[in-house]
């Protein structure tokens, strides 16, 4: 049951990490510190995408859910969990670079609109 447990943090760590990832950008509105860790996140993010790697806390849920007996899964964080949401299909290369793409394309957006507004102040 503990371990059960541990992999459903690991999810709810590794889906606040990717929101913060892609949309954390806008919080550096609210406090400009924030962008020291966003900048790392973001980029990771970028990077996992772009090369199709596995970030190391899926292989750290499916330990988890094995140690469990509850198995583990094929793919990474965001095919198993949030591209059923968003995609009913499977996730391809293709779409994978997109969302790559999709995550510099907001950062980038979300900074510039702050740091504009600023620098207009």
């Amino acid at each position: 049951m503990l371990y059960g447990i541990m992999a459903d943090i690991v999810v709810l760590v590794h889906l606040a990490f990717v929101i913060f990832a892609v949309l954390g950008g806008i919080l550096i509105a609210w406090r400009r510190w924030i962008m020291w860790l966003h900048i790392p996140a973001f980029l990771w993010a970028f990077w996992i995408e772009l090369t199709g790697g596995i970030c190391p806390l899926t292989p750290l849920e499916n330990w988890f859910r094995i140690s469990a007996g509850q198995g583990g899964y094929q793919g990474d964080f965001f095919a198993a969990y949030l591209l059923p949401l968003l995609y009913p299909a499977g996730l391809t290369r293709k779409i994978q670079t997109l969302l790559a793409f999709l995550v510099i394309v907001i950062n980038v957006s979300a900074y510039g609109v702050i740091f504009y507004r600023g620098y207009r102040k």
